[in-house]
């Protein structure tokens, strides 16, 4: 019996691995409890679109146009959540919409950590004149407001969702190159990188094998960030025409082709920005307890 408990002991006193730190700091957060499966289930929702969607997203009903939600007086089982004012089932726009703007943030949020990182990495490691050059270009580009950088960036492509992207990626392009040299200028200082250096290790190899690994902390959190700004401004921009066109059924662009019926049929607008506040609440949540679990200055 005294071995038995001594066991039981010594198991629940032996340390923790990276994972499993990781997991206590987190689920302290309640919000990021919530934000975490909140976001799972729509992406979820994203990747089984084609077999979640009762209807194809484009076919129109002609004998339903603007059908209220199944609980309004005049709703029907039919249509869950309404039709629009071509007859075509919210329902199904909704969660292809959410295919939509949940890649096209996903690719927006890659794009700029790929550039971001690479050019915040250059900084870093050539300072001087380049160093200079650089971080002040990233200056007056977080000088102006971001959905107005965004809309000069489409209005110079062209309209078109593949141009939206682009824009947005210009937008969130400062922030993770600013995160990547601070982070590199810092950590190239330490013992373990100069050890590392005199092992023979060029640039690359340098800062792929001992910078990259001790930054990425920083750069996953606003990355999570970054996803939830993406998500906005694509919605954005798609609002005012400028990203996703019709028939596509993206947030934004739901947004904006409804909203001439907000007091007629207000679910055709309520629903979409419901989806995008959702969506958008549960990344930042999740991105807050990333922050304290990774972050050991914020750990409790």
């Amino acid at each position: 019996m005294g071995k038995l408990g001594s066991s039981k002991l010594i198991t629940a006193n032996a340390p923790k691995g990276p994972w499993g730190e990781f997991w206590d700091s987190y689920r302290q957060n309640l919000g990021a409890l919530i934000g975490l499966p909140t976001l799972v289930l729509m992406v979820l929702v994203a990747v089984f679109a084609p077999w979640l969607a009762p209807y194809d997203p484009a076919i129109q009903h002609t004998d339903a146009f603007l059908v209220p939600p199944v609980w309004q007086d005049g709703g029907s089982m039919r249509f869950w959540l309404g039709t629009d004012d071509l007859g075509r089932d919210m329902l199904s726009r909704l969660i292809f919409g959410a295919r939509f703007s949940l890649s096209i943030a996903l690719a927006v949020v890659m794009l700029a950590l790929a550039f971001g990182v690479s050019i915040g990495a250059l900084a870093g490691t050539l300072r001087g004149i380049p160093e200079i050059v650089i971080m002040r270009i990233m200056d007056m580009m977080l000088a102006l407001p971001a959905l107005l950088l965004a809309i000069v960036v489409v209005a110079v492509l062209g309209a078109s969702l593949v141009n939206a992207a682009i824009a947005v990626a210009v937008v969130l392009l400062p922030h993770f190159v600013r995160i990547t040299r601070a982070s590199v200028v810092s950590e190239t200082a330490r013992d373990y990188v100069t050890a590392t250096r005199l092992d023979g290790a060029g640039p690359v190899r340098l800062f792929r094998i001992a910078v990259l690994p001790n930054i990425a902390a920083p750069l996953i959190v606003q990355a999570t960030l970054a996803f939830s700004s993406a998500i906005l401004d694509i919605a954005a921009l798609g609002f005012l025409g400028l990203g996703a066109q019709p028939p596509t059924p993206e947030w934004g662009t739901l947004l904006s082709s409804s909203r001439e019926f907000i007091q007629r049929a207000p679910w055709t607008v309520t629903l979409p920005g419901v989806a995008i506040l959702v969506t958008v609440l549960a990344t930042n949540l999740m991105g807050d307890g990333l922050r304290d679990a990774l972050d050991p200055r914020l750990k409790r």
